[in-house]
């Protein structure tokens, strides 16, 4: 079945075109993220965005926040982002103080589905659109899902680690996702549905890492390396965080650079392990173009209007289809890195600084 927009919606016209996440004056957020232009707004209502934390990913304040701003201000519309930190309870606080304060549409990247679900059944009681932004909450209510196609970035995932293991023999272990975000499932089944296909790898090791913690991915990996005997060929990391913990016991094994190892971010350490042949490949999702889906949505829903879709995505919880923007990630490799910079994903004096300029150099970027 299909979810129902809780909302009477008409056609939008051109709306998801018409924004951009470079160009004009970032506002002035303060310390929650709140902000206004200051001008007639382009939408009546207001827009609330939560992310769900600072340590699984630095992804979410050094690009995900930066190109929301951007896309809110340049729409002339009011909105207000924070951050979870991590703490599921927080989230509902922080939901239920933007709902009292008058948001009209609330974007999550929800820490669980359970508690997700609960902010979006409270959301709606009281007449809140919400969107899914990165993460489907299963079982939720929202009335737009707008990500990156996460099946295909562990196709591209698996089919990287592939490309660096050729057809020798190889034992690969799996250092997944936390368990509590459905990405992380689509992750590992896009990855293993590229791998188990191919006969001469065996899997050895494979664990979820709770809350994609990366102090604990290096202990849950040591414990997999160690169980395996040392006798791992490959990595298939969720996400460069991941990846860099499982690089970093490879390195007291006197194996880093010898055994690939996946990622997604493209974070400025993932690209530069990338670089410096320790990381085998990355998964780079533009935060500026999955920032312009969620604004594009989000402030269709403002003006009571329906946004423009890809498609649906099941939510396996009750396989109700829900309404979605699904996006194309791209497999990174030292041959493309340059791609990202020149995209706007990461600085040059960033991922080129010290040790790694040299190495820039030789990859061709400048």
């Amino acid at each position: 079945m299909k979810r129902k927009h809780s909302l009477v919606l008409v056609p939008l016209l051109g709306l998801s075109m018409a924004l951009t996440a470079c160009g004009g004056d970032d506002g002035d957020s303060g310390d929650s993220g709140s902000g206004n232009d200051g001008g007639s707004s382009a939408a009546d209502g207001k827009i609330g965005v939560i992310l769900p934390d600072t340590e699984s990913s630095v992804r979410w304040e050094s690009a995900d926040r930066p190109a929301l701003e951007a896309a809110f201000e340049e729409a002339g519309v009011e909105y207000d982002i924070q951050n979870a930190e991590g703490d599921a309870e927080r989230m509902t606080q922080i939901a239920d103080t933007m709902i009292g304060n008058g948001v009209t549409v609330l974007a999550i990247v929800n820490l669980d589905s359970e508690s997700g679900a609960a902010i979006q059944e409270k959301a709606k009681s009281q007449g809140v659109a919400t969107i899914d932004y990165d993460r489907l909450t299963l079982g939720g209510s929202a009335e737009y899902y707008v990500s990156f196609d996460n099946t295909v970035v562990g196709e591209l995932q698996g089919q990287g680690l592939a490309d660096c293991l050729g057809d020798k023999k190889a034992n690969i272990v799996y250092l997944n996702g936390s368990p509590t975000d459905n990405n992380a499932t689509l992750f590992a089944e896009g990855a293993h549905s590229v791998l188990d296909e191919i006969s001469n790898y065996t899997v050895v090791g494979e664990q979820a890492v709770p809350d994609w913690d990366n102090e604990e991915a290096a202990t849950i990996f040591q414990q997999l390396y160690t169980a395996a005997d040392g006798k791992v060929d490959g990595v298939l990391a969720a996400n460069d965080g991941l990846g860099g913990a499982a690089i970093s016991i490879l390195e007291g094994n006197g194996q880093a650079g010898k055994v690939p190892v996946t990622g997604q971010d493209a974070t400025v350490e993932g690209l530069q392990n990338v670089l410096a042949g320790t990381q085998c490949m990355t998964v780079y999702k533009s935060a500026t173009q999955e920032a312009n889906a969620l604004a594009d949505a989000a402030i269709a829903l403002v003006n009571g209007e329906e946004a423009q879709t890809t498609g649906t995505t099941v939510d396996s919880s009750d396989d109700s289809e829900v309404p979605s923007i699904l996006l194309e990630p791209q497999a990174i490799t030292k041959d493309n890195v340059g791609d990202v910079i020149d995209d706007g994903g990461q600085k040059l004096e960033d991922v080129c600084a010290g040790k790694f300029a040299d190495l820039c150099t030789e990859a061709g970027i400048s």
